[in-house]
C-alpha cells in the first residue's frame, strides 16, 4: 500500500472519530468576519488562520504589505525532499448583502439538508453519527475557508498516523481574491524565494456538476471592452428625423453583430490565430467527461446552444467574445419616441492559453477601425463629430492571460492519481475552467506548474446568499488534501 492510500486511509479514520470536534473548529473559524473590503476584520482572519498552522507544527507568519491585506505563510521542510508542493486559498470572502440569506451569514448554521428541505440542528457531539448530506451554511463555508480546514484536519490525520510529506509544502493563504487579487502579484515578487514550488496548486472551487470529484487543468483569462457609439448631439424626434438621422443603437448593433456568425464564432481577422494548440490529450479528457450538455441545455432553457451544438467542455477550451451589456434610449415605461445621442455596449473576452491580453483588444479595435470607425479614446467634440460619420469611443483594460497545464504531464497524471485515491473513483480531468482566475501569477512571476483541486458541492451558493458546503464534498476534501500532502513529484515539474 502506498503512502498515499495510507494517508487517505488515516484522514477517514481521524474524520471518522473527530468529526465533531473537525466542525465544531470549522464553526470557529467560520464565525469569524472576512469581507475583503473590511481590513480589520481581514486581518483578525489572518491571525487566526496563522494560528491555526502554527498549532500543527508549520512554520506560520503572517505578511503585510502596506495597506494589502496579509497573506499567511507557512513552511513544512523535509531534510533531502526532492520537490516542493505550494497549496493555496484564500480566507477572504464576498460581502453579505445579497437578499434571500436565510441564516445569519456569520453565525454558521447545520441543517440536514438544502435549506428549506431539511431542518436545522446543534452541532454534533463527540461519538454522534453524522450524514454526510448535511450542509453547513455560512459565508465562506466553501468558498474559501473549507480548504483551510481541510488543510488542517488533513495534517492533523498524518500527525497521528505518523506519516510524513515526501516533499517539502508551502502555505499560501490569501485576503484579497474576492476583489481581484490586486497585490497578489506583489506579494509573490517579494517572497519570491520563500514561495519557490515545483507546482501550485489553488485549492479553489467546486466538483463537476456531476457531484464526480475533479481536478482542473486550465482558466480562461480575461480582456474588457466598453464601446460607446454617438448619434445627434442632442436626443432626436424619431418622427421629424427617422430615416434621416443615424441612431447610434442601430449602427453600434450591427457593429457588434459583425464580430460573430451565426454560429458563434468570432469573427474578427486573427482572434483565434495565437491560440494554443488543443492536444490529443485534451480531446480525450473531452471525450472522457460526464456528458451532461443537454441536461444544462433543459435546465438553462436553451433551445440550441452555438457552434452547431458543440461540446460544452471544448467551447472553453477556445476564446470568446461576449456581449455583458448594452446600453442607448430607454425601454418600458422609459421608453421615448428620440434618437438618442449614444450607445454603449461593454464586452468581455475570454482568453485561451497563448491569447495575449493586449494584442486581441487590439484586434477588435482593428475590426472596428475595418468597419469605417473612427476611434477615440475620450468623448469626442464637435469638430471631431462632423469630420467622421461613424465615432466610437473605445475604453479598453487588458486584465490577464490564460494558462494551461497539460493533463497527460507528470504533475497532471499525480494529481489525477491522488484524487483518484482520495475519492475512491475515477475523477474528471477539466482541461479548462470556463471561469477566469488571476493564477498566471504563479507561473510568471514563481515559473512553476498550477491545477486547481477543488472539493466543495457544485450547489454551494458561492458569492450569493445561504452559501454552503456539504459535509460530504468538506470529508473528501480532507481525504484529498492528505493525498496531496503525501504526494511526491518530480523536480521541475
Amino acid at each position: 500500500m502506498t503512502t498515499q492510500h495510507l494517508a487517505v486511509e488515516a484522514a477517514r479514520e481521524h474524520r471518522e472519530t473527530h468529526a465533531a470536534e473537525i466542525l465544531a473548529e470549522f464553526v470557529d473559524l467560520l464565525s469569524l468576519p472576512n469581507v475583503s473590503r473590511d481590513a480589520d476584520d481581514v486581518a483578525a482572519t489572518a491571525r487566526h488562520v496563522t494560528a491555526m498552522l502554527e498549532s500543527r507544527g508549520v512554520e506560520a507568519r503572517t505578511v503585510q504589505l502596506g495597506d494589502a491585506a496579509p497573506v499567511v505563510v507557512g513552511h513544512l521542510r523535509r531534510e533531502g525532499a526532492r520537490s516542493t508542493i505550494g497549496l493555496y486559498a484564500h480566507y477572504d470572502g464576498q460581502p453579505i448583502d445579497q437578499p434571500g440569506w436565510q441564516v445569519a451569514p456569520f453565525a454558521p448554521t447545520l441543517v440536514t439538508g438544502v435549506l428549506g428541505e431539511g431542518i436545522e440542528r446543534p452541532l454534533p457531539e463527540g461519538g454522534e453519527e453524522i450524514d454526510p448530506d448535511w450542509r453547513l451554511y455560512a459565508r465562506s463555508a466553501s468558498d474559501d475557508k473549507a480548504p483551510v480546514q481541510a488543510i488542517c484536519t488533513a495534517l492533523d490525520a498524518l500527525a497521528a498516523a505518523d506519516l510524513t510529506p515526501p516533499a517539502n509544502i508551502v502555505f499560501l493563504f490569501e485576503g484579497e481574491e474576492e476583489i481581484g487579487s490586486p497585490n497578489l502579484r506583489t506579494y509573490l515578487e517579494t517572497l519570491t524565494e520563500e514561495l519557490a514550488a515545483d507546482a501550485w496548486l489553488i485549492c479553489d472551487g467546486p466538483v463537476h456538476q456531476t457531484r464526480r470529484p475533479q481536478i482542473v487543468f486550465g482558466w480562461r483569462g480575461i480582456s474588457e471592452i466598453e464601446i460607446t457609439a454617438y448619434g445627434p448631439i442632442r436626443p432626436l424626434h424619431s418622427g421629424h428625423y427617422g430615416n434621416w438621422a443615424r441612431n447610434p443603437n442601430m449602427q453600434l448593433a450591427q457593429l457588434i453583430a459583425s464580430m460573430k456568425d451565426a454560429d458563434g464564432n468570432v469573427t474578427i481577422t486573427g482572434f483565434y490565430d495565437d491560440t494554443a494548440d488543443i492536444t490529443e490529450a485534451d480531446i480525450a479528457a473531452v471525450a472522457a467527461l460526464p456528458d451532461n450538455d443537454e441536461a444544462m441545455r433543459a435546465e438553462l432553457g436553451l433551445a440550441a446552444t452555438e457552434d452547431d451544438g458543440a461540446a460544452h467542455a471544448m467551447r472553453m477550451l477556445m476564446p470568446s467574445l461576449n456581449v455583458r451589456g448594452f446600453s442607448g434610449g430607454g425601454v418600458g415605461l422609459e421608453a421615448a419616441n428620440v434618437i438618442p445621442t449614444e450607445a454603449t455596449a461593454s464586452l468581455d473576452i475570454r482568453l485561451a492559453p497563448g491569447n495575449d491580453p493586449e494584442g486581441i483588444l487590439d484586434k477588435v479595435e482593428a475590426h472596428i477601425r475595418s468597419r469605417g470607425w473612427h476611434i477615440v479614446d475620450e468623448e469626442p467634440d464637435l469638430e471631431t463629430r462632423l469630420a467622421h460619420p461613424l465615432v466610437a469611443k473605445v475604453r479598453r483594460e487588458a486584465s490577464y492571460a490564460g494558462a494551461r497545464t497539460r493533463v497527460d504531464s507528470p504533475l497532471g497524471q499525480a494529481l489525477l492519481g491522488a484524487a483518484e485515491i482520495a475519492a475512491g473513483e475515477p475523477v474528471v480531468a477539466m482541461p479548462t475552467l470556463g471561469g477566469s482566475v488571476p493564477v498566471h501569477h504563479f507561473i510568471e512571476v514563481l515559473g512553476a506548474a498550477v491545477a486547481i483541486t477543488p472539493f466543495a458541492n457544485h450547489d454551494n451558493n458561492q458569492h450569493a446568499a445561504n452559501e454552503n458546503i456539504r459535509l460530504a464534498n468538506l470529508w473528501y476534501g480532507v481525504d484529498l488534501m492528505a493525498a496531496l500532502l503525501t504526494m511526491e513529484l518530480e523536480a521541475g515539474t
